[in-house]
């Protein structure tokens, strides 16, 4: 069984770094500050965690926080599921 956030680490390898995985993608990097995801793939996770975790797109705030590590993307799931539930 997988966590909220190896799914989504599972996602970010598999998007943005072509598949290759790495010891410093730990739950806390920074993916903006570092460049992994830029402006464009902050819209392909908010896209990617509406349908994955069926959250409404509207519901989704375009906070760069929101999804400026794998730990804050997983908060957010689990907040927004929450509140959906």
């Amino acid at each position: 069984m997988t966590s909220l956030a190896d799914d989504i680490r599972g996602y970010i390898v598999t998007e943005f770094l072509d598949g290759e995985d790495s010891a410093d993608l730990t739950t806390d990097y920074d993916l903006i500050d570092s460049g992994v995801v830029d402006s464009l793939g902050v819209v392909r996770v908010v896209s990617h965690l509406s349908r994955t975790y069926v959250i409404p797109i509207d519901d989704i705030p375009l906070n760069p926080d929101n999804f400026r590590s794998i730990a804050a993307m997983s908060a957010f799931v689990e907040s927004a599921t929450k509140t959906a539930a």
